[in-house]
């Protein structure tokens, strides 16, 4: 798969093409393999609850009339992190026509950052970094909570998918729980899992996820 761009090119990834590490996905999800990965379209099959009481299903049944930045602004919770996208001027790229899938973190997660780390990323000189790190949340196509789980048991109980800023997600099963993990070794915990929106899915976290500065 071309490594994406530092540079938020999402006008480009307006396809539902995944690219995951080592394994292969059928069911409801067509894929194609290459010599180094394999590139996964994901069906909008119904959604499921999976994994019982630890991955939640949001229990949308009718189609989505919000976009993810309509749905993150009505839902209280994460409103440091609709503040960090209309910072980084990424509000017109995430009401597009996607799909994507995004990792959510819940206000508590961004507290839990050092003392004035998100005052400092809301500076107007700080918005390319603060690009990079939500971003990092961000993956181009439509995954639900139960294809990452199928995913990671089939490869070993881990899965990696790369992100829209060219990082690299780690989703790892443990039992019943499902945790991301960023290129750091941060650790987030998925809270709620498959928010339908009309362009895309969200997935409710626990904590920021971390791209490595200075990565070139």
């Amino acid at each position: 798969m071309t490594t994406l761009s530092k540079t938020l090119r999402i006008a480009a990834l307006s396809t539902a093409s995944l690219a995951f590490a080592g394994t292969a996905f059928a069911g409801d999800c067509s894929s194609t393999k290459t010599a180094s990965s394999t590139y996964i379209k994901t069906a909008n099959a119904h959604q499921t609850t999976v994994m019982g009481a630890t991955i939640q299903n949001a229990g949308y049944k009718k189609k989505a009339k919000k976009n993810i930045v309509e749905t993150a602004v009505a839902t209280e919770s994460l409103s440091t992190l609709v503040a960090a996208v209309k910072a980084a001027d990424l509000v017109g790229t995430l009401s597009g026509e996607g799909p994507f899938t995004v990792f959510a973190p819940v206000n508590d997660a961004f507290a839990a950052l050092p003392a004035g780390t998100v005052e400092t990323l809301l500076k107007p000189e700080n918005k390319a970094q603060l690009t990079g790190i939500l971003t990092a949340h961000v993956v181009a196509g439509k995954l639900k909570a139960k294809d990452i789980v199928k995913l990671a048991k089939e490869n070993g109980g881990s899965v990696s998918v790369e992100t829209v800023s060219g990082d690299t997600l780690t989703a790892v099963l443990n039992g019943d729980t499902l945790t991301v993990r960023d290129e750091n070794g941060g650790v987030a915990g998925v809270a709620l899992a498959d928010v339908k929106t009309s362009n895309g899915v969200v997935h409710v976290v626990d904590s920021v996820l971390l791209p490595i500065q200075g990565k070139s």
